[in-house]
């Protein structure tokens, strides 16, 4: 299975558009008499010159300076968000003033369910939208529905996640001991799914047969498990946190102990969206890119909590937000836990992030056929824009191939992803 190829750029047009430009105004600079740069150009010729002066003038550097100093195409934008921690970045870009510091306009919309969320960016009510990670990929090769070449230019959040139980099951920490019991998780694609099957099938429990999962949308979790809906779920923050706040639900384990810095949310937009307003495409990622690394230090959480804690954000109490972006919290049980890294915020988006979420997809059924790995990873996944970019906010990225994964105690080889599907004893595909 694969899906059309994807240029994360702007159409080559465009960019020799750019370059034209640039170089033009170089020669002028350094010729500013029309006789004397005409004269210069017909003696030596148009692309003898252009390499001569690129030997004492960074003409690269002042394309890309060029190109991020582009008027956007589209100024007044609106992007989904679902009302959970995992999109901090994109909520707090608005009230902290990001994306107007790019010369933007964003609205950011709360929206009810990833279901909704998908279909209304797809049918451009939105120009962008918070996304869980596996959404773009899904969408993309036609999973559950036709393929649209999406991308996943940033990642929005890692780790964030929990499995939360009912109080009444406070005896029960053993997965073993979780015949018949009914999870929920946020949307069939999505890293919560992946992880709680993974934790379950680890533990000897086939998640199609021994336990009931479905998805619930994460506003609507806490009354579920209230109303004795449910057993338990793997959600988003502050899920977990009001589950506790509500003393409904005690958190069994955070989702950073099945994999330590797991990518959970996305900032997402359609391939189209990307090629046809590049310079759009550019600020937004700037903002989005530069609010993530405000949101990744310690000391600035308390001030991001109160930022996205009002009603047309997350509506939910200061202190429930706090104690999950800076990770001092109370787990229901009577104690309370430090964990600074309990959420963090890394943009980059690794391909490894996307070949390990596809072969969970193949591992459950949801990919039918033969898949090309990388390809769709790559294409999907852009790792190089959000490299370009980082650098373009004065921030340092890492190295793609650098990214170590392991799942409770097992590596993942992004190179051998159908070795790794095969290793498994309970899975479906």
């Amino acid at each position: 299975m694969a899906v059309e190829p994807l240029s994360s750029s702007a159409p080559n047009a465009e960019e020799d558009r750019f370059s034209r430009v640039v170089e033009s105004a170089v020669m002028r600079a350094l010729f500013p008499q029309d006789a004397t740069r005409r004269a210069f150009l017909n003696s030596v010729g148009v692309s003898t010159a252009a390499a001569a002066i690129a030997q004492f003038f960074p003409i690269m550097a002042a394309k890309e300076a060029f190109a991020q100093g582009a008027a956007p195409e589209k100024k007044d934008l609106k992007i989904g968000f679902i009302p959970i921690t995992c999109a901090t970045p994109i909520i707090m870009a608005a009230p902290m003033g990001f994306y107007s510091k790019q010369g933007l306009n964003v609205e950011v919309v709360k929206t009810a369910g990833w279901a909704v969320i998908r279909d209304k960016t797809i049918n451009k009510e939105y120009d962008a939208a918070h996304m869980l990670s596996p959404m773009p990929l899904a969408i993309s090769i036609g999973a559950g529905s036709n393929p649209i070449p999406y991308t996943m230019p940033a990642v929005e959040n890692i780790n964030g996640q929990a499995i939360t139980l009912s109080m009444k099951h406070k005896d029960k920490r053993d997965p073993k001991s979780w015949k018949g019991f009914k999870f929920a998780v946020p949307f069939d694609y999505s890293m919560h799914n992946y992880l709680l099957r993974y934790y379950l099938a680890e533990n000897g429990l086939d998640p199609d047969t021994d336990v009931q999962i479905r998805a619930v949308p994460p506003p609507e979790m806490v009354a579920n498990l209230r109303a004795d809906n449910l057993d338990g779920f793997l959600a988003p923050d502050p899920v977990n946190q009001r589950a506790v706040y509500d003393g409904v639900g005690f958190i069994h384990i955070l989702s950073k102990e099945i994999w330590d810095g797991h990518p959970c949310c996305a900032f997402a937009a359609s391939k189209e969206f990307v090629t046809q307003s590049p310079n759009t495409f550019s600020a937004l990622m700037r903002a989005i890119i530069e609010a993530t690394a405000f949101a990744s230090k310690d000391e600035n959480r308390k001030q991001i909590a109160e930022a996205i804690a009002p009603a047309n954000y997350l509506n939910q109490p200061v202190t429930v937000v706090e104690q999950v972006l800076t990770g001092t919290y109370a787990d229901g049980l009577g104690n309370i836990k430090k964990d600074a890294k309990r959420i963090d915020f890394d943009p980059f988006p690794y391909e490894s992030f996307a070949i390990w979420i596809l072969t969970q997809m193949k591992r459950w059924g949801q990919i039918k056929g033969d898949i090309d790995y990388a390809g769709v990873a790559k294409q999907v996944f852009l790792a190089t824009d959000a490299e370009k970019l980082m650098k373009q906010a004065g921030l340092t990225p890492p190295t793609p191939s650098g990214k170590t994964i392991v799942v409770m105690g097992k590596a993942f080889d992004p190179s051998k992803p159908a070795a790794y599907v095969d290793s498994f004893a309970i899975k479906r595909g």
